[in-house]
């Protein structure tokens, strides 16, 4: 195997696990501070998908598709929490997720009545197409890596915002206690749309950027949402840290076993076989990862100890 096609699949996995913790780091918020199962968040990740392809036809400007996905997401997860989700606080799980699951069922239908059901594209920005070459004379994609470089900036940013502002102490104040906060005189309502509209707000820009790189279609938010609440149950629940480490750990997995297996099953069987297995196993290895970290700690790599 070369070093070149060791080092892409690297990349790739670093651009997909950062795609991931966009998605977790919402939901993971979400979870955390209100307790709250939300299968709702994919369908929030395709609204800003088809915000973001929308804006950009009209408009031709990607920088106003991002800013329509982040304010169409933003705005429809707040709307969300208003009417529906704060109902659904005092209610056990399995209520929160039939509420949820019918939401997804609302956007998904919605979005097919306003956009149709043919996928949308949102085409790579001329100043970020094209590849670069990196040490090793590796040709990757410039916007693979500007994905990446934006994902950091977004970890970097949360975690400015949750250690070292007002809103982040009761963030991390609420995760603890809510009733306490509440007590003390902290607008809960409010800081509850807050986390819910910062958390649609991720998933919306995670699908805008995704958007150029694949087809922006209805339903597209369900698979990874799976992958965003494996990365979740990694990482630790309501851990930034956790959710970035998760990812990565996840998106590694994904795209490294799924080069790599195929190859080495080809020493023991015909390549046909060999590529079908390998696939297969290499889909089963990220829940195998998360197996195997919940037996070491059961609440996730950075997740509260019980």
């Amino acid at each position: 195997m070369s070093f070149v096609l060791i080092a892409e699949q690297v990349l790739n996995g670093l651009q997909f696990g950062i795609m991931l913790f966009l998605m977790a780091a919402g939901l993971t918020l979400i979870f955390g501070v209100m307790g709250l199962i939300n299968l709702a968040h994919g369908s929030l990740y395709m609204v800003g998908a088809f915000a973001a392809a929308a804006t950009a036809a009209a408009t031709g400007s990607y920088m106003a598709a991002l800013i329509a996905a982040l304010a169409a997401a933003a705005i429809a997860g707040a709307l969300v929490e208003i009417l529906i989700i704060r109902r659904l606080y005092d209610k056990d799980h399995l209520d929160q997720v039939l509420a949820t699951f019918a939401l997804i069922l609302i956007f998904s239908e919605g979005t097919r009545w306003v956009f149709g059901s043919f996928p949308l594209y949102l085409n790579i920005p001329s100043y970020w197409s094209g590849p670069v070459t990196l040490p090793g004379d590796i040709q990757y994609p410039l916007y693979r890596l500007v994905l990446i470089a934006i994902g950091l900036a977004v970890a970097a940013g949360l975690g400015l915002l949750i250690h070292k502002t007002r809103l982040g102490v009761q963030i991390r104040a609420g995760e603890n206690d809510r009733e306490m906060i509440a007590a003390l005189g902290v607008d809960i309502s409010k800081l509850y749309t807050i986390v819910f509209a910062l958390g649609a707000a991720l998933a919306g820009l995670a699908g805008a950027l995704v958007g150029a790189i694949q087809s922006v279609q209805v339903g597209m938010g369900e698979p990874v949402l799976i992958l965003a609440f494996v990365v979740i149950v990694i990482g630790g629940i309501g851990s930034i840290k956790g959710a970035l480490v998760g990812g990565l750990l996840v998106g590694l997995t994904d795209k490294l076993g799924g080069v790599f297996l195929p190859k080495l099953l080809t020493l023991f069987t015909d390549t046909a076989t060999a590529s079908t297995l390998g696939s297969s196993l290499a889909s089963v290895a990220i829940y195998v990862l998360m197996g195997c970290v919940l037996i070491w700690r059961p609440t996730g790599l950075f997740g509260a100890k019980a």
